[in-house]
């Protein structure tokens, strides 16, 4: 089933893409006057071109491309960062490049993908105490060897 989302377009920009039927990300393109270099370690805020209006009980997850990351070390910094359902500013997509070389953005580089996805609030209760567990509070590594 799909739902509508609203997206205006920069002049130029790149409408998010799914690649397959089975996609559940669509890919997000950079939107940029000149190329963008990222040094080892650097990161970037990279324009999109993009502004949405997210139905309420909604939210967009931006992360990165598998390929990306595999091929050159480039990731979303803040993954999955979170776009709220209430935000309609442009869509900027922080990247990190983890590899060992400079890597260059060109504009409409696929750069990550999103996911468009339901967020439900919590109604908070405080309580004096919360029920156990199979597991309690084991942890990091808990459920098995953690190298």
């Amino acid at each position: 089933m799909k739902q509508k989302l609203k997206i205006k377009l920069t002049d130029g920009a790149f409408l998010p893409e799914y690649k397959t039927s089975g996609s559940a990300g669509a890919d997000i393109c950079a939107f940029l006057s000149s190329d963008v270099l990222i040094k080892p370690m650097q990161r970037v805020l990279i324009k999109t071109g993009l502004f949405f209006e997210i139905p309420e009980g909604y939210e967009i997850q931006i992360r990165p491309r598998s390929g990306l990351a595999l091929k050159n070390g480039i990731t979303v910094l803040n993954s999955p960062g979170t776009i709220d359902s209430d935000y309609r500013g442009e869509l900027g997509i922080i990247l990190i490049n983890l590899g060992e070389n400079d890597f260059v953005v060109h504009n409409g580089d696929r750069i990550a993908q999103m996911v468009f996805a339901p967020a439900t609030q919590a109604d908070f209760e405080v309580a004096q105490n919360i029920c156990e567990s199979a597991r309690g509070c084991g942890g990091f590594g808990s459920t098995g060897i953690w190298k």
